[in-house]
This record gives structure tokens, C-alpha cells and sequence, in this order.
């Protein structure tokens, strides 16, 4: 489990985002649980490496602009 959190958020439509609710109480599961499950399986698909300094590598990945 990650030390400290980040807030991000999601605008989806209100159906979509109850029956997500639902299905997630029916697996026991809270909704933040499975997004942040999501968020790592993305990041492992795309072989996303991040470290708890917040270093994040992968040859692949694009630098924001600055």
C-alpha cells in the first residue's frame, strides 16, 4: 500500500458510475480499490517502473513539456 495518497478525479456519467458502485459492493470492494488496481495493472502493462522517491522510468514513456 502506497505511504501517502493523491486525489484524482474522474468525471463519468452518474449511470456508469452507480453501476460501477454496485458491482464493486457486490465484489466487496471499494471503487477506490479497484481503480488503484486498474492504475497498476496500466502501469505494468506499459512497463511503467515508479519508485516511492516518485522517480517514474521507462524508455518509452513521453516527458511533459516544461
Amino acid at each position: 500500500m502506497e505511504n501517502k495518497t493523491a486525489r484524482l478525479t474522474v468525471l463519468i456519467d452518474p449511470r456508469k458510475k452507480k453501476a460501477f458502485d454496485q458491482l464493486c459492493a457486490s465484489q466487496d470492494l471499494t471503487p477506490s480499490q479497484v481503480v488503484r488496481q486498474l492504475i497498476r495493472d496500466y502501469l505494468a502493462q506499459h512497463d511503467v517502473n515508479y519508485n516511492p522517491q516518485g522517480t517514474v522510468s521507462n524508455p518509452k514513456l513521453k516527458r511533459p513539456e516544461q
